[in-house]
């Protein structure tokens, strides 16, 4: 271990599932602090995100865990500050401040995790603590969607629905940066909202058909799932993509058009990060936070996930 500031216990909290189920099935643990492995770094956490996919783990509706893995610390996202750092992790030193969208098992809603040190960036300086710990998981899964499985260039034409949402409203941004011409759904105040990022082409899908105006489509982004993705079809060309965060969007539909459908899940990464650090310094990406929580009130911010139409991102702050 390299040199590291003194951690006044041994114990820390976390909030744990042991079993599938609702807001009772999240309890608050004490635990050992753990060690981090040569290539990883152990971080007090400052702030983290809360996400839908907090929910579904918690309630058992994401595929990639089993209840006889259980218990299971809850949370994927995080700011925070490097305590210890492994022997390999060199690029790193205790004191740092860092965010990391973290891989599975980890847990971020705890007061220290232990984190790949490949999966690390410095925040951008221009935000405080709280509006960093939104970041990591909707930025990257935005990034990885629209550039990574969407192949989005300079000059096509992307459609992104549920705009307004916390992965949403960065994935307008970043494609309005890369130069494509942008069309969003949104609802209620979440029009005037993805409007004031930048988007000319907003549709409410509450009294429009996104089908009727959009068209043409070199990438429809479906953060939706369901009809909308299944009415999205029509509206992508030949030689584009349907790329999905949720289900699998129909393979017959795609070769039916020549088109590529994609459904995939956002992956940790460092260098990623940095680069979204950098373009929010630079004032050409804004994240938006929603609603703020005390680190004891985690139900309540799962709440507000679960009643949904949230505008940006929710975050617990330590």
């Amino acid at each position: 271990m390299i040199d590291s500031p003194s951690i006044p216990a041994s114990i820390m909290h976390a909030y744990r599932i042991h079993r599938f189920g609702g807001a009772d099935a999240v309890q608050l643990d004490s635990l050992p602090i753990p060690e981090p492995a040569r290539n990883e770094v152990l971080v007090q956490v400052l702030a983290a995100g809360v996400n839908p996919v907090d929910v579904k783990t918690r309630d058992g509706r994401y595929p990639a865990i089993r209840e006889d893995a259980l218990p299971f610390t809850l949370g994927r996202d995080l700011t925070g500050k490097v305590m210890r750092v492994g022997r390999d992790a060199v690029q790193w030193r205790a004191g740092q401040q860092v965010y990391a969208f973290i891989g599975q098992g980890q847990g971020a809603f705890a007061d220290f995790v232990v984190v790949d040190g490949a999966a690390l960036a410095e925040p951008p300086r221009s935000v405080d603590i709280v509006t960093a710990g939104a970041i990591p998981l909707a930025a990257l899964t935005a990034w990885q969607g629209i550039f990574d499985q969407g192949l989005l260039e300079k000059g096509e034409r992307v459609l992104v629905h549920a705009a307004a949402g916390g992965v949403g409203h960065l994935a307008v941004q970043f494609a309005r940066e890369k130069g494509a011409e942008v069309y969003a759904t949104a609802s209620g105040d979440g029009i005037d909202f993805v409007r004031s990022l930048g988007i000319d082409h907003v549709i409410d899908y509450r009294s429009q058909r996104f089908e009727d105006i959009a068209r043409e489509m070199d990438l429809v982004f479906d953060l939706v799932g369901g009809e909308t993705q299944s009415r999205s079809w029509p509206l992508v060309k030949r030689g584009g993509a349907l790329v999905s965060t949720l289900t699998e969007p129909s393979q017959a539909d795609a070769a039916a058009r020549g088109a590529r459908a994609v459904r995939y899940t956002a992956r940790p990464d460092g260098s990623q990060l940095a680069s979204i650090a950098a373009l929010i310094d630079e004032g050409r990406v804004k994240v938006r936070v929603a609603e703020q929580f005390a680190f004891d009130d985690l139900k309540q911010a799962f709440a507000r996930i679960e009643a949904g139409h949230v505008r940006g991102k929710l975050v617990i702050k330590a």
